[in-house]
């Protein structure tokens, strides 16, 4: 704004700015009406000197320029006569303990079952199988324990097909609805398999139409697309049902109709899928990719200290190439397919290993391709001043809200201290301390996992926790490595306890947290993990105490007995139930009020002084507060306390 602007708004002479601008710019710089002022200081100094307070707002006349928009986004759809076919991607699903890491095994001819801890699976894994026809399957393995609900989403959302692992001895279960679900909103086709047909008892015929029903569709769904097979003994000895049908690896690429030709049936391996059939309308999807150099969007499924395992979607990736995801970026510098061996490129539908990235992404994160790396940095500093605004725009909310709180306490008490004619109030009552003492109980935790989805996993188990009145339970640190000095410095500041979940502490940090008395807790199987959780909650929880009535005794008469130059009350009664016990405690009980509470002071039977009295046994009976008086048909109760450990409520929902 110019010295005339100046003048205008403080609505003075233009001689007076000229005046005030001589103790305002010291730089001696020469000022006419005309002149624009670019230091916003001088023009507060301006204000400040003339006696007005001042506000920078913009000129209403302003044009506001849009920002312009610096993200990368993902390529449109190539055209249809640039699409060329890529491998279906298949993702099998189920309740736990159902099968699917052993059928998958039978595929692949591995024993990925035989080492996992627990006996269940904790992470997603990708592999790819060849098929007699030369083409190839890309399965995904997705864990079944209802802790891992985020996993399953991100494999039903990034797959062709899925398919759901029923065992014919615990039918459709919590996760089979849950897979079914998830399915269902990412828009794929189900594809059933039967798994355990040879347990003894098992009725397989009615299974497929109590699934269907279970699953929200008609029980004739499935009958048109349901492909029969017949048992015969199973060569393969990873099988533990001992039957199998013939290999069904083609059916799901015909279901999808994802192989360019339908391949026959695969008698060389045997596997443990029993019954195939499809849930819902028979949708079929094309799997095509861009033959084009477009932008290459990858799904994020395990999160380790260096590479990370991505699933393709789009054209393939080669070495040297760079790209930002929703978090760090990343030039590809080492490329390995699902059995750890270097790779050049990665063609889509290709799970892969990629090395080169500065920061750890979040598992489910989309990652683009850029042209260069200064492209990629100039994304990631655009998404970091979005993120900036946001949490600008956030705080002033916050901030405005507890203006509006203080603004009205403040006009509530200058209200008060105009209705009393006070200039200054008294204060009312003590002081309050500044820095208020926290003694409720509390859990302070630091979880450490081997990869981001079983931290993510742990984080939404940790999420349900509803018992904050007891004990909180709080978060003070989370991430995927090893257990680090830094970690042992917040743990010691904060208290808390640290988790590593499938990750070693190195010795030299176990040393350090020995020294500091900091506990380390590792865990390889997630719902031991929660389960210690759950016991140092419960170890938090205040002890109660509760009345445990040991005698009863009824009042038959009220003795005066004189103790020195006085009178006494002492109760003459008869024990009904248990014994009573002189070091106990007593009630006295009048209808349904309990007129007295305390101890005795003595406790005779014929003139002697005892310890107990047994049931039909009469007594005399002198209480501890001389004022306690009794009434014939009072009821007289023994008990102690006895302290109970409370246990926690909070249910994480296996």
């Amino acid at each position: 704004m110019t010295v005339q602007d100046v003048a205008d708004v403080l609505k003075k002479d233009i001689d007076h700015v000229f005046k005030v601008l001589n103790f305002a710019d010291k730089t001696g710089m020469t000022y006419t009406k005309d002149t624009v002022i670019h230091n916003p200081q001088v023009v507060r100094d301006i204000v400040k000197i003339s006696g007005c307070r001042f506000k920078l707002v913009a000129r209403p006349d302003a044009e506001m320029k849009d920002e312009e928009n610096k993200d990368a986004v993902p390529a449109p759809p190539a055209a249809e006569e640039a699409l060329r076919p890529r491998p279906p991607v298949v993702c099998v699903m189920g309740h736990v303990d159902h099968g699917k890491t052993t059928l998958l095994d039978a595929l692949r001819d591995t024993a990925v079952v035989e080492t996992e801890f627990g006996g269940i699976t904790q992470h997603i894994g990708a592999f790819e199988v060849k098929l007699p026809s030369g083409g190839k399957v890309t399965f995904l393995d997705t864990p079944g324990h209802a802790a891992f609900t985020s996993m399953r989403s991100r494999g039903a959302h990034s797959t062709d097909i899925v398919v759901l692992v029923v065992a014919a001895d615990d039918g459709v279960m919590e996760q089979t609805l849950e897979s079914i679900r998830m399915a269902r909103e990412a828009n794929v086709p189900i594809l059933v398999a039967i798994n355990k047909i040879d347990k003894p008892g098992v009725n397989v015929v009615g299974l497929p139409g109590r699934s269907a029903c279970c699953a929200g569709w008609p029980s004739t769904a499935w009958c048109a697309s349901r492909r029969a097979a017949r048992c015969r003994p199973c060569p393969c000895r990873r099988c533990a049902a001992g039957t199998s049908t013939r290999c069904s690896r083609p059916s799901p690429c015909r279901r999808s109709s994802c192989s360019s030709a339908p391949t026959p049936p695969d008698r060389s391996r045997a596997s443990s899928l029993k019954h195939w059939w499809t849930l819902g309308p028979a949708s079929r999807r094309r799997c095509w990719c861009g033959a084009g150099r477009c932008g290459a969007a990858a799904r994020w499924w395990r999160a380790r200290a260096g590479p990370r395992c991505a699933l393709l979607h789009s054209p393939l990736v080669r070495k040297a190439q760079g790209g930002p995801s929703a978090g760090p970026q990343s030039q590809v510098r080492i490329l390995r397919s699902a059995e750890g061996a270097s790779i050049e490129e990665a063609p889509p539908s290709c799970p892969v290993v990629v090395l080169g990235w500065r920061e750890l992404p979040a598992a489910g994160d989309l990652v683009l391709e850029v042209a260069s790396e200064k492209r990629a940095a100039e994304v990631m500093r655009w998404r970091a001043a979005q993120r900036m605004k946001e949490k600008q725009q956030s705080d002033s909310e916050v901030i405005e809200a507890k203006m509006s709180e203080h603004q009205q306490r403040y006009r509530a008490m200058l209200s008060r201290k105009r209705a009393m004619g006070r200039y200054k109030l008294k204060p009312e009552g003590p002081r309050e301390k500044m820095i208020k003492e926290d003694t409720h109980p509390a859990l302070n935790v630091i979880v450490k996992g081997d990869v981001d989805g079983s931290v993510e996993a742990i984080l939404d188990i940790l999420d349900t926790y509803d018992d904050h009145e007891r004990v909180r339970l709080d978060l003070v640190h989370f991430g995927v490595g090893q257990v680090t000095p830094n970690d042992l410095e917040i743990a010691e500041a904060f208290n808390a306890i640290i988790y590593a979940f499938n990750v070693e502490c190195p010795p030299a940090v176990a040393a350090d947290a020995k020294d500091l008395n900091i506990s380390v807790r590792k865990h390889n199987v997630i719902y031991r993990l929660v389960d210690d959780v759950k016991q140092e909650i419960t170890a938090r929880i205040p002890v109660t105490q509760t009345e445990e009535v040991i005698g009863e005794a009824n009042v038959l008469q009220e003795f005066m007995v004189s103790e020195g130059r006085r009178k006494v009350p002492v109760a003459g009664c008869r024990c009904v139930r248990g014994s009573l016990a002189k070091n106990a405690l007593y009630k006295i009980i009048r209808g349904q009020e309990t007129v007295f509470e305390g101890k005795l002071v003595s406790m005779k039977h014929l003139k002697e002084e005892v310890p107990t009295i047994k049931r039909d046994q009469e007594c005399g009976l002198k209480f501890d507060d001389p004022e306690a008086r009794v009434q014939p048909g009072d009821t007289v109760l023994c008990y102690r306390l006895r302290d109970v450990a409370p246990r926690t409520d909070w249910d994480p929902g296996f």
